[in-house]
């Protein structure tokens, strides 16, 4: 953690920050052998996500994983199925992944919730089982599960983590025709991603007039997706101002990361972020919780003396403390105060005092 918060606005610094969220950090590391069960205290998200980070073993994660009662209704639960279907898919462990997913629905208690579904199709896609996720999407009527348009763009979603794209063309072309199912506004930001992912951004203006002609307003996230694809083939070159823009319209959208992808293709172009960038994500991340990757990007911004304003530093600040990182949030405040930039010195001192000891 502690070389994350040296690194400089970077390619390496947002491919960190990109990975940091994918895979969190906990705060401990526990380890169990193959006889030993979990115990309550264990069962708490974050150790369980801890504990997969670092197995193996496919009957060991399977057994975590059940013993864990995960659910995607918790982002942490989402994260650490995710961990668990990435390390058994680059093992090979394929089985193992419909083994754990199809489990995932069947068990569950009835009414069972689309949301299971959903998270099923989008980690067979991560799996690259794209057929798996098609079975799913499917066969929803065997598990008495609707299927509503959140199914239809998880498919969607599972076809770009799949990288098939003409897989997603099918599927938007006779799915919704199929199943009686009326794209909405992220089904057509899922095959304007399509169509600029596989290299055919121009294409994705017919999705735009489809979109007018279903009285469906296009967002931010539209408009970055096309601009995004143009880039990549060279068609345009957008400026800081551009991506600054996008990136505030995606956060103000809470489609956080959209922002941090795009975020990533601003530095990767070589364009360098302005304070109010970093303040905007920032507290974006603050909002969604995910106050360990505003930490970083509150470091690095903090070294090009751009300090953001005191009530998200305080928010930043109290939500390390929550996820009982007070020492890194002590040395925020210390930073603080280092860098000149407490204009509230008594305010931090009380901020400081509150904190658990």
């Amino acid at each position: 953690m502690a070389f994350l918060l040296r690194i400089r606005t970077s390619e390496s610094l947002v491919q960190n920050v990109i990975q940091f969220r994918v895979v969190s950090t906990t705060s401990s590391t526990l380890t169990l052998n193959s006889k030993t069960s979990l115990t309550s205290k264990q069962k708490s998200s974050r150790d369980v996500l801890s504990l997969l980070r670092t197995e193996k073993n496919p009957d060991r994660i399977l057994e975590i994983c059940r013993s864990a009662s995960l659910t995607p209704d918790y982002h942490v639960d989402r994260i650490a199925f995710s961990v668990a279907v990435v390390t058994l898919a680059s093992e090979k462990h394929f089985a193992a992944v419909s083994q754990l997913l199809d489990g995932f629905i069947q068990n569950q208690p009835y009414p069972k919730s689309e949301s299971f579904a959903v998270r099923t199709i989008i980690l067979y896609g991560r799996a690259n089982m794209l057929d798996r996720s098609l079975h799913t999407f499917r066969d929803l009527e065997r598990y008495e599960i609707p299927r509503t348009v959140k199914s239809l763009n998880a498919l969607l979603f599972a076809c770009l983590m799949a990288k098939d794209y003409n897989e997603a063309k099918r599927v938007y072309l006779e799915m919704p025709k199929m199943y009686g199912i009326e794209p909405d506004l992220e089904t057509y930001n899922r095959m304007i991603k399509v169509f600029c992912e596989s290299g055919s951004t121009s294409s994705s203006y017919t999705i735009v007039k489809e979109m007018e002609r279903k009285w469906i307003k296009p967002t931010a996230a539209s408009f970055g997706l096309m601009i995004a694809g143009f880039y990549k083939e060279e068609k345009m070159r957008p400026n800081s101002v551009t991506y600054s823009h996008l990136i505030h319209g995606f956060c103000s959208e809470e489609n956080l990361d959209e922002a941090l992808n795009l975020f990533e293709g601003m530095v990767k172009s070589g364009y360098k972020p302005d304070s109010e960038c970093y303040f905007t994500l920032i507290r974006c991340l603050c909002k969604e919780g995910d106050f360990e990757t505003a930490l970083i990007l509150c470091k690095e911004s903090m070294e090009r003396n751009w300090v953001p304003s005191f009530s998200v530093m305080k928010w930043l600040v109290n939500g390390l403390a929550s996820l009982s990182k007070v020492e890194e949030a002590k040395e925020l405040i210390l930073l603080v105060k280092e860098k000149n930039f407490a204009r509230n010195v008594d305010l931090w001192n009380e901020v400081e005092a509150e904190l658990p000891q």
